[in-house]
């Protein structure tokens, strides 16, 4: 039984650092930062070796939701110590736990939303699962596959391309729709407004 007094912890996946903020990887800290402005707050340090943003998403009233939105400050491979660490701080059940991540997978301009399962070979989701479960929910934003030879860690250490670019702010603010979506109305609802 969920207890209604518990917040969500919506949990972006990056790297810390200048050098990877437009990376295909750092997708999950670009959706966090417009949460963030969203609440009106600024990020501030956390104990758990994270940045954290408090408020409410959702319409004012009964239907508002308390968040908790993180970027785990530990590197990528790591990210499940951090988002561990605030679950226990906050006392958040494992269910209103939120990784918003890139998705190698699933085309550019595109996102999955669902609960539980694999890792798929993400190293940020990796890390979740094995401090806590797979049973938490994700929103996968699509970065499609790397073009020809070029290795998978080349890919998504890179930034979008001018291409991409032109329309990521666009997908972004889509993606933070669905996280919203998912928190205030579920994720039936989110899954068939956004899924693609």
């Amino acid at each position: 039984m969920t207890d209604d007094s518990s917040p969500w912890l919506i949990v972006g996946l990056g790297n810390p650092g200048g050098e990877y903020a437009g990376n295909r990887h750092n997708v999950g800290f670009m959706v966090a930062d417009l949460l963030a402005e969203r609440l009106g707050a600024k990020f501030k340090a956390h104990k758990a070796r994270a940045q954290v943003v408090e408020g409410r998403l959702g319409a004012p009233g009964p239907s508002s939701r308390r968040v908790v939105v993180a970027k785990p400050m530990s590197f990528m491979n790591l990210s499940g110590g951090p988002t561990a660490a605030l679950r226990d701080f906050y006392k958040v059940p494992v269910e209103r736990i939120v990784a918003v991540h890139d998705e190698l997978d699933i085309d550019f301009g595109q996102l999955r939303l669902k609960l539980g399962g694999g890792d798929n070979g993400h190293n940020g989701l990796k890390s979740i699962t094995k401090t806590m479960g797979p049973d938490y929910c994700r929103v996968r934003f699509g970065i499609g596959r790397p073009p020809g030879r070029m290795q998978v860690a080349d890919f998504v250490l890179k930034d979008f391309s001018s291409t991409e670019r032109k329309e990521l702010a666009f997908e972004v603010d889509r993606a933070a729709d669905a996280v919203e979506t998912l928190i205030v109305d579920g994720l039936e609802r989110a899954q068939g407004t956004y899924n693609s």
